[in-house]
């Protein structure tokens, strides 16, 4: 599969879909996202596969872990992202795979920053703030 930018220029090969995949609600990833969350896909740094050359922001989340965002220096999208606090994997926000077939979120976090509106599967984990 490939997760690529909006202009093109920056893309990841990933194997298939991933087992972790991951709803936030928090404000940084409304932000990141320009929605109300985001979703990334985890996966072994070693499954993927990255290709162009990225602007990057780090930035600290709500969690006190630093979280870096590889984005097209072009387009402005987010291709892939790391977090230190796994930092043998790498993600892949969903949209950038373009799969409507694509596996829904595992679970749902910083649901306290949830829109209203936004109903997420009844069946996954929910957390109102991180995972802990």
């Amino acid at each position: 599969m490939r997760a690529q930018c909006l202009c093109g220029d920056l893309h990841a090969d990933v194997p298939g879909p991933a087992d972790t995949i991951v709803a936030c609600h928090c404000t940084d990833c409304q932000r990141r996202s320009g929605s109300p969350f985001g979703v990334i896909a985890y996966y072994p740094a070693s499954a993927v596969s990255l290709h162009g050359t990225p602007s990057e922001y780090t930035r600290i989340a709500e969690s006190g872990a630093s979280f870096t965002q590889a984005f097209c220096p072009r387009c402005g999208t987010t291709v892939w992202c790391r977090a230190d606090k796994h930092p043998d994997a790498i993600g892949i926000p969903v949209g950038t795979i373009a799969d409507p077939g694509y596996p829904r979120p595992v679970r749902s976090v910083w649901e306290d920053r949830r829109h209203a509106w936004v109903a997420m599967p009844e069946d996954i984990a929910h957390f109102p703030r991180g995972r802990r």
